[in-house]
């Protein structure tokens, strides 16, 4: 970037650092260790749709992939502010090659040219035990390179208690994001 760019406030998209995702098994065990919190099976990929060739061609790789491995379901849906998620979902949770499924996905939208339109990966994860069974998401963003955990309850309500356990049981496994406000609701995602 030169210097009349930043004179002027223009700045570079910012490229995901997709191998972070790799450090959410290690990390899942922690959740576990910490607070009773086991993988789903489920994984979603959030980016801003584009339309045209390259869009469609890179759809179809990912798909093309993600149909080699028949434990993974793959469903692709928009939410109501035009956001395209990529949904992975498993019967028996294998978070290594969920994991490895949401990169392949995320590698090849950047690789086509929309790294700049990722928006997050949502590991999906929830108690387990003899109390009722909480919800956790854990958020990816790709933006900031960090990140963070929802906990919905139901309807547009979250569990801020246990996001603030996860936060700390995941501190130095994850690099979580500081700061709260950046924490957004993922109401509508498809997970967790």
């Amino acid at each position: 970037m030169g210097f009349l760019d930043a004179l002027l406030g223009r700045t570079k998209p910012v490229q995901p650092n997709l191998d972070v995702l790799f450090a959410i098994p290690p990390a899942a065990y922690t959740l576990q260790a910490a607070l009773d919190t086991r993988p789903t099976g489920a994984g979603a990929v959030c980016f801003k749709h584009a339309e045209g060739a390259g869009a469609r061609q890179a759809e179809t790789e990912f798909l093309d992939l993600l149909h080699l491995d028949p434990s993974i379901a793959v469903a692709v849906t928009t939410d109501e502010f035009g956001f395209t998620w990529i949904t992975c979902r498993q019967e028996v949770p294998d978070l290594a090659a969920l994991v490895t499924a949401l990169h392949a996905i995320n590698t090849t939208l950047s690789e086509n040219g929309f790294g700049p339109s990722l928006l997050c990966t949502v590991i999906a994860f929830a108690t387990t035990g003899d109390h009722a069974p909480r919800r956790l998401g854990l958020v990816y963003l790709f933006k900031r390179g960090t990140f963070y955990p929802f906990a919905p309850t139901g309807g547009q309500r979250r569990d801020s208690g246990f996001e603030l356990q996860s936060r700390a049981a995941l501190s130095g496994e994850l690099p979580i994001e500081p700061d709260l406000q950046r924490w957004f609701p993922l109401w509508d995602a498809p997970v967790p």
